[in-house]
């Protein structure tokens, strides 16, 4: 059966998937990488870990569903733009289409700030989350969305201030892309509402699968 890759934010880690999964139709098709882990070592510049998911991609067996929540919707429609072929359906959640900068900027800021212990329950460490921003603050997608072939399904939290502008501008570029806003969730939809979540997904999939 085809795979389902469910693609974890910097903040969070694969674990943050659990309970939506818990929900889900399907579970054996369903993968969940550690973004750290498929790295192996190197450094988390965007280049590199982008890199890495394409080979996390190609050992999983294609085409693949990918789903992927803030830096994890990036990979993915990134993954999506350089190998179409190899990509059945796209779920983006709470993705950005290019980084704000000024919102990157005081991030940097706050995150200087904190000490390195608060980074154990985040994808990486300190070191490698300062490396991997100063990577992506120059990405943007926006001239190329019209290049999305696959069925593309738009989530965001409706707290979700921040990105919400950019949900709407992925829906309304990306061919044939639906977008659908969750009631009283914010930013990391697969913890603040897993069920419903599962819901959208499992009706997505059973469109396209």
């Amino acid at each position: 059966m085809e795979k389902v890759i469910l693609i974890h934010g910097s903040g969070h880690k694969a674990s943050s998937w659990q309970k939506t999964i818990s929900f889900l139709d399907h579970q054996e098709d369903i993968l969940c990488p550690e973004l750290s882990a498929i790295l192996n070592g190197r450094e988390a510049s965007f280049p590199n870990l982008r890199a890495a998911f394409a080979q996390y991609c190609a050992q999983a067996g294609v085409p693949v569903h990918l789903c992927g929540l803030s830096l994890g919707g990036i990979l993915a429609l990134d993954y999506a733009l350089d190998h179409p072929e190899n990509v059945k359906t796209l779920v983006l959640i709470g993705t950005p289409h290019k980084v704000p900068k000024f919102a990157f900027a005081l991030q940097n800021v706050v995150f200087r700030l904190l000490p390195k212990s608060t980074f154990t329950s985040m994808a990486f460490d300190k070191k490698d989350t300062f490396a991997l921003g100063n990577s992506m603050k120059n990405l943007d997608f926006s001239g190329r969305l019209g290049e999305v072939q696959c069925p593309t399904l738009i989530l965001c939290g409706e707290k979700d201030g921040a990105n919400l502008k950019s949900a709407r501008f992925l829906a309304g570029h990306i061919p044939g892309a639906e977008l659908q806003v969750l009631e009283n969730t914010g930013h990391v939809v697969n913890e603040e509402n897993p069920r419903a979540l599962a819901e959208r997904l499992n009706a997505f999939y059973g469109r396209h699968r």
